[in-house]
């Protein structure tokens, strides 16, 4: 697969991927954004462009200081928060959302109550970053101590963040945590009743086990 191909099909998957995102009802209209690294170049949503109408010849994409190196459309306006991800992890997805259920959460608390183990998923207890204005830097620095450890966070008034090795991954990631955002809510809410937490060693010990999860591909 030459280079050309590799970015062609890595955003045919990231249209794809930014497509679900409304579909699942994870994001309105043009909120959020979808990134994807292919060595050197970061593909990432447009600004202000309606996912159904993106088509291949719409492909943007920057180098990592953010310096354009295809398309005509302007990045996405949380470029600094992927770029950031992309300098500091191992990162080679980004999925952003404005998911109502972990925007809720996030306006309740600085950290994700442990209501469900599946917080190892994301490197354990989920913290929010504190709030700044979208597209800035000091948002992007928020971010990244809140993912210390982590592989997704939430943003104060503002949604989620989470990253993987492939969009598929990030995506699923996301929907974990706007899940248990959701349970944490629903269960919180019943009057006289405090839900039931896990502890954070009970959270690491699923973490443990997470590492052997799914099918075990023939040596």
């Amino acid at each position: 697969m030459t280079e050309r191909e590799a970015i062609e099909g890595a955003w045919r998957d990231l249209v794809a991927t930014a497509r679900r995102t409304v579909a699942d009802g994870l994001v309105v209209g043009t909120s959020g954004n979808v990134s994807v690294r292919v060595g050197d170049q970061v593909l990432v949503t447009p600004s202000g462009v309606p996912y159904d109408r993106l088509g291949p010849g719409d492909l943007t994409a920057v180098d990592l200081d953010g310096r354009r190196t295809a398309g005509a459309l302007e990045p996405t306006s949380e470029l600094p928060m992927h770029l950031a991800v992309y300098r500091t992890t191992g990162a080679t997805a980004i999925v952003h959302t404005h998911a109502a259920h972990a925007t809720a959460v996030s306006t309740l608390v600085t950290e994700l109550p442990l209501i469900h183990y599946m917080a190892a998923a994301l490197g354990g207890p989920v913290r929010v970053a504190p709030y700044a204005l979208y597209g800035t830097e000091e948002l992007a620095e928020n971010m990244l101590g809140a993912l210390r450890d982590r592989t997704g966070c939430l943003l104060r008034n503002h949604g989620t963040v989470t990253y993987g090795t492939t969009l598929d991954q990030a995506y699923d990631r996301t929907a974990q945590l706007e899940w248990m955002c959701r349970v944490w809510l629903a269960a919180s809410s019943v009057p006289g009743r405090e839900p039931a937490l896990l502890s954070a060693e009970q959270v690491r010990e699923v973490g443990e086990k997470l590492r052997g999860y799914g099918q075990r591909r023939p040596q």
